[in-house]
């Protein structure tokens, strides 16, 4: 296949993703160039990533890419997506696309008047782990999937969880939950690990969403502490009509009604060897769950998921099958606001409502 030439607009935590995946990936893709508008910080990040830097959107797209990633500070997503959107630039944006109800509602009438090219980069779902849950669920091992409780992600990308495992699309739902807020030890972070004891307040979001459909979702997250933790872990349980997902464990019932206990099992490449490592699948028995599409290529989990982003664009922008679509983002994230809503309220029940991008949802 070609290679996939995409520009970046950003230069952040996020945007560094981007480049370590065409680096990683030279075969699959080419970052084209990358717009900082500060003249000296853009010198300095050409010169610590080894790329090309530019301080316009014009300048950006002379190298024609096929579209453009925006990772930039989430206060001014909206606006840039506005002039995207004007200039007929096809998009991959960063989460969130927007941070009120009435910026979401905003977007949305200004995708239906100028029906641009745009995908939104959730990538949770093409975790290695996440897309294995889901490849369970799709085979019919849990039956009908009736509940989940999950305990891994915050906000909107929690919330895409849910929908995505349990089926639901833009049905209305009674919200109700509380943030508390207990200390706790750091232990990780973006730098790498502490050993200095030092303790911080960490909230602990407890939500309940019942949506009319009958499905429910128990939210439970520490933000930030399980993303970067050794004492703080990962939980996820879905029950179905016919079997559980508990973590790493999946029960079910076989034709015959057999139980059936099996453990999902990680093959990472290299392991106690001398081979480079990489990820190479998630098998449950004899079979396999996932597969990546980046065979040898020494990426983490993460960034597995954004590379599959990239070609789910690639493939959006040739076939217009939609990977993640901004109506499912904008769902996400006005029941995500929703539930912020309910916390403030202490148990106070919150009602969503239905919303316009609701026969546009794919998710």
């Amino acid at each position: 296949m070609n290679r996939i030439r995409y520009a970046l607009i950003g230069s952040g935590w996020r945007a560094e993703f981007y480049i370590r995946i065409a680096k990683a990936v030279p075969e699959k893709f080419e970052l084209t160039g990358v717009l900082i508008r500060d003249p000296e910080k853009g010198a300095a990040f050409a010169e610590k990533h080894g790329v090309k830097v530019v301080n316009s959107l014009d300048a950006l797209m002379e190298e024609q890419p096929e579209f453009v990633v925006l990772a930039i500070k989430r206060g001014v997503v909206t606006d840039y997506l506005l002039t995207l959107f004007e200039k007929k630039i096809p998009v991959l944006v960063e989460t969130p696309p927007g941070e009120s109800e009435e910026a979401l509602q905003q977007l949305w009438k200004a995708y239906e008047n100028a029906a641009p090219k745009i995908q939104v980069a959730e990538q949770y779902f093409l975790q290695p782990l996440y897309a294995s849950w889901h490849k369970a669920i799709e085979e019919g091992l849990l039956g009908d999937v009736t509940n989940i409780n999950i305990s891994s992600l915050h906000g909107y990308h929690g919330i895409s969880m849910i929908r995505w495992m349990l089926g639901v699309k833009g049905e209305k739902c009674r919200i109700h939950g509380k943030r508390y807020r207990f200390p706790v030890t750091e232990t990780y972070g973006r730098d790498g690990m502490a050993f200095d004891g030092e303790l911080f307040e960490c909230p602990r979001d407890r939500v309940t969403l019942e949506f009319e459909n009958g499905k429910i979702a128990f939210f439970d997250f520490s933000d930030p502490a399980q993303y970067h933790s050794f004492i703080r872990t990962r939980q996820l349980n879905i029950q179905g009509t016919r079997g559980e997902i508990d973590d790493l464990t999946i029960r079910y019932l076989t034709k015959e009604n057999v139980p059936v206990t099996e453990d999902l099992r990680r093959i990472d490449l290299g392991v106690y060897g001398n081979q480079e490592w990489s990820h190479f699948a998630v098998m449950l028995g004899e079979r396999f769950l996932y597969r990546t599409s980046f065979v040898n290529a020494r990426l983490n989990d993460d960034e597995l998921a954004v590379g599959s982003l990239l070609l789910g664009m690639d493939e959006y922008l040739r076939t217009g099958k939609e990977c993640y679509s901004l109506a499912d983002a904008l769902q996400d994230m006005y029941l995500c606001l929703k539930m912020e809503e309910a916390m403030a309220q202490n148990y106070a029940e919150v009602e969503t409502e239905r919303q316009p991008w609701d026969d546009f949802l794919v998710m």
